[in-house]
C-alpha cells in the first residue's frame, strides 16, 4: 500500500507499508500492518489484529494490539463494495476512536480512508492504494 497520511495543521506525508491476512478455521482472522515513511522523521506504525467472522454475517469484531494508541477493539462491516470498520481504544483518557473504508475498485485494487479522532475531534486521516499481492 502507498498512500499519504495527514494530521491537523500538518502538512500530508507519504508512506509505504504491507498488510498480511491470515484465515483459520472457524471463520477467525489475523491481521499485520507496518506503515513506514520515507523521508520523513515520523515513527513507523505497526498493528496486531485478531478477529472473528461471525456466522452467516456480514460483521465481524476484532481485537487490535496498535503501537502508538495500545489496546483498540473493533468492529467490521463486510458491504458488497467496502468494509467499514470503526475502533476505540480502551482505557484511553484522551476518548481516542477512529474508523476506516476499504472500497474495492477491482478484484486486486483497494483504496483506504481512515481517520483518527480525539473526542470528537478529528487529529488524523490517511488515504491510501492497496494492490493485493499473489500468495
Amino acid at each position: 500500500m502507498q498512500g499519504s497520511w495527514l494530521e491537523r495543521n500538518g502538512m500530508p506525508i507519504s508512506f509505504k507499508g504491507m498488510t498480511l491476512v491470515v484465515w483459520n478455521r472457524d471463520n477467525w482472522f489475523s491481521m499485520a500492518t507496518k506503515l513506514v515513511f520515507p523521508g520523513s522523521d515520523r515513527s513507523e506504525i505497526s498493528c496486531q489484529y485478531k478477529g472473528r467472522l461471525h456466522d452467516g454475517d456480514r460483521q465481524y469484531t476484532f481485537l487490535l494490539q496498535h503501537n502508538l494508541l495500545g489496546q483498540v477493539e473493533g468492529e467490521g462491516w463486510i458491504c458488497p463494495d467496502t468494509i467499514v470498520q470503526r475502533y476505540w481504544v480502551l482505557g484511553d483518557r484522551e476518548r481516542r476512536s477512529g474508523f476506516e473504508t476499504l472500497h474495492q475498485v477491482s478484484d486486486d485494487h483497494y483504496y483506504l480512508t481512515s481517520g483518527i479522532l480525539a473526542g470528537h475531534f478529528l487529529t488524523s486521516t490517511m488515504e491510501a492504494s492497496l494492490a493485493r499481492q499473489p500468495t
